[in-house]
């Protein structure tokens, strides 16, 4: 190796003796080649096994899919049948003469009851109820304050029904057992006629409450008798509930044998528990009475997306699930995980990022419905009505198989997925890579052994060679390096040498280039602000609190330059602001930039002044005196039209692609004004700038300016009388 003396790319290194080195015998690099023959040996056998294990991956995948589909599909045909069997039961109850007849007698019982009034005990136990049992469990429920007032009933029929039974049959299978309140009235007696059937109905078909909504939006009836009874769809805290909009599409369909359908909510007299429905038209001789509204059965709807619980029979293994989502991307159907371990449920919530309260509430009420969100791919792909199959993060984190495909059920916009842990569709194939993992890598280390033998000669002469490339790449230039002893590392070390004879020249022309572009920048900003830019900084600002600004343009000049040729009118332009500029340096006014006939300067800025109000003007009065010499030695005729004005001002680069510095802020601006807000040419200043002149600077009052802070005076440079700032 050589001393860091640069050497000819063609000159072996000197020897100490004179003598010319002495080939040694060694390995080529096609004789190491053909040792790493033994690699290639290990490679294969990689790629075997990845090719096995590709295969295996792909036919459990295909096993996983197809599974997967089969389950998704059946479980669509099993959620269609529950809701079309809902539909047709609810539809021959509507139409059988124990609803018509209910809803007649309920219907007219409630009319009667419009004329009632409870007594004084009855009302204050009515209060009582809402303040201290309802509208306290309903806050537990919702975690947040209840108003009990925006749930005592107005309406006189309502308030009477819930005063003999909400009140009196304060728990639901009170209220669906009781017949009869002991009041005496018609709708007492209605109840006490129909309120067997509608027991029988809510507990064979699983509904959570069956109810009776007449032509008007009264629910007239309720077999559960809760806090609902006697409200109003029209009106009131339910208005713009789930119910009431089923109901005005129930009663809007014009087709006696259709049902509207809800989406889950969360319902204030379920205690805020998600509540969806199925609404009927009651229809006699033609005439829609109202309505048969039932809780949708949500027991039933779990228990079909669960096969209740055989999901390993399903072929689902020990984490394969299916369930329901709406578009607002939270579950309708319960999560296999938190009826089998809460648990583990409530980790994985907590790491998907559920907020520990939810989760507490979907421990609480064992129900994710209306709180567990599960915004996957697969579920983002159903809503958008595509049916497939896809691989990717699940609700609860962790990477799992699922079969996804919207969910066409009337009224609601609900998509089912059915999907497996990756881990566990993959276990077989896992299990095979690891059993041949092991093979290759004992493969392996007998190879490494076998190559070791050959390996140090063939890295030794690779080691001299890296050492010099970590000096050159450390800032040392023309390194040399020893050219080694078989053909192919003298040909390597020829070919190192070059290289770094060719860096050394190469940064020797950048250095020339980076010191001309420095120079071309210092041209063009004040040398802090090129130092910033050339140390990296992209954004450049500096707020400057006293500098003088003078913005100007060069009347005279257009005229004068049409009657040249380009190139001498571009000569000429340079001239004259070279001379502008060198009076510019001569009292320390800095040039922030130039056009064709405009310069903007300020002073102050880069070195800052106590002077630099005076300092400007005496500049100004110079340019003018630049431009008179100009006009006589090219029969010209310039004049100057600027204006000049002191105070804070900020200054930095301006652009990405095309940078230009620059000077902006109030100062700048009202200097720009003046410049083109006089008639007559002239140098117009401010009242702060003529504050900061001597007597011997004379000035005229040249009209007001309008500002956004009012008027004030401008005034005009007396060039005549003034000789001398």
């Amino acid at each position: 190796m050589s001393d860091g003396n640069i050497v000819s790319p063609q000159m072996a290194p000197s020897i100490p003796d004179g003598k010319p080195p002495t080939r040694r015998s060694g390995l080529s690099i096609r004789s190491s080649i053909l040792i790493m023959l033994l690699v290639v040996s290990i490679v294969g056998a990689l790629i075997v096994a990845a090719i096995g294990y590709r295969n295996g991956s792909d036919l459990l995948t295909a096993q996983a899919e197809h599974n997967l589909t089969q389950v998704r599909d059946s479980r669509i045909d099993q959620v269609h049948t529950l809701f079309t069997t809902m539909e047709h039961s609810l539809v021959l109850s509507a139409h059988g003469d124990s609803v018509v007849g209910a809803m007649q007698a309920f219907s007219d019982g409630f009319t009667t009851l419009g004329k009632s009034k409870v007594t004084d005990a009855q009302s204050a136990a009515l209060t009582a109820y809402f303040t201290d049992q309802f509208a306290p469990r309903l806050a537990r429920a919702t975690g947040s304050i209840v108003d009990p007032s925006t749930f005592v009933p107005g309406n006189p029929a309502a308030r009477y029904l819930q005063a003999n039974y909400t009140v009196t049959f304060a728990s639901p299978a009170a209220a669906l057992a009781a017949a009869d309140a002991g009041d005496g009235s018609d709708w007492t007696a209605a109840n006490a006629r129909y309120q067997d059937y509608f027991r029988r109905m809510t507990t064979l078909e699983g509904y959570g409450d069956a109810i009776l909504i007449n032509s008007a939006g009264d629910i007239v009836y309720s077999a559960k008798k809760g806090v609902d009874l006697g409200a109003s769809l029209t009106g009131g805290p339910y208005a713009q509930s789930e119910l009431a909009r089923a109901w005005s599409s129930a009663m809007d369909s014009n087709l006696p044998d259709s049902v509207s359908l809800s989406d889950y909510e969360r319902f204030a007299p379920e205690l805020d528990a998600p509540t969806g429905w199925a609404v009927a038209p009651v229809v006699s001789n033609g005439t829609v009475l109202g309505a048969l509204a039932v809780q949708l059965p949500t027991a039933r709807l779990n228990s079909v997306m669960t096969d209740e619980g055989n999901w390993k029979a399903d072929g689902l293994g020990k984490t394969g699930e299916t369930y329901l989502v709406a578009d607002d991307q939270l579950l309708r159907s319960s999560s296999r995980q938190l009826l089998e371990d809460p648990k583990l449920y409530s980790k994985h919530a907590h790491s998907a990022g559920l907020p520990p309260a939810q989760v507490a509430r979907v421990l609480a009420t064992h129900s994710p419905l209306l709180v567990q969100p599960a915004r996957t791919q697969a579920v983002a792909r159903a809503l958008q009505g595509k049916t497939g199959i896809i691989t990717a993060p699940g609700y609860l984190g962790g990477q799992v198989i699922s079969a996804y495909a919207p969910l066409a059920v009337d009224g609601v916009n609900w998509v089912i997925v059915a999907q497996i842990d990756r881990g566990e569709a993959f276990a077989p194939s896992l299990t095979f890579a690891r059993d041949l993992g092991i093979t290759v890598a004992i493969i392996a280390l007998i190879v490494c052994l076998i190559s070791l033998l050959f390996s140090q000669r063939i890295v030794t002469p690779l080691r001299r060679l890296r050492m010099d490339a970590l000096r050159i790449s450390a800032g040392e230039l023309g390194v040399q390096v020893a050219v080694g002893h078989s053909d192919e590392f003298v040909e390597l070390g020829n070919a190192f040498n070059s290289m770094s004879l060719s860096l050394q020249t190469k940064q020797a022309l950048l250095e020339a280039k980076e010191e001309e572009h420095e120079q071309l920048l210092l041209s063009l900003m004040p040398e802090p602000v090129a130092k910033k830019f050339l140390s990296g900084a992209t954004t450049i600002a500096q707020d400057h609190g006293e500098v003088t600004v003078f913005y100007a343009d060069i009347d005279g000049y257009e005229e004068y330059a049409a009657t040249l040729s380009t190139e001498k009118g571009l000569s000429q332009l340079n001239d004259l602001l070279h001379s502008l500029d060198q009076v510019a340096e001569k009292h320390g006014v800095e040039r922030v930039r130039t056009t064709r006939d405009g310069y903007l300067a300020s002073c102050g800025m880069t070195i800052p002044r106590v002077d630099n109000a005076r300092r400007m003007v005496a500049f100004a009065l110079e340019a003018q005196k630049v431009l008179d010499r100009f006009s006589a030695q090219n029969g010209a005729k310039l004049t100057i039209h600027a204006g000049i004005d002191t105070g804070a001002a900020t200054s930095g680069l301006v652009g990405k692609s095309r940078i230009i510095y620059d000077l902006w802020g109030d100062t700048v601006n009202l200097a720009f004004r003046l410049q083109g807000g006089a008639n007559v040419d002239g140098i117009m200043m401010t009242q702060r700038v003529v504050d900061k002149m001597p007597d011997t600077v004379v000035t005229v009052r040249a009209g007001a300016l309008k500002t956004s802070q009012g008027e004030i005076p401008i005034y005009r440079l007396d060039l005549e009388k003034t000789t001398r700032v």
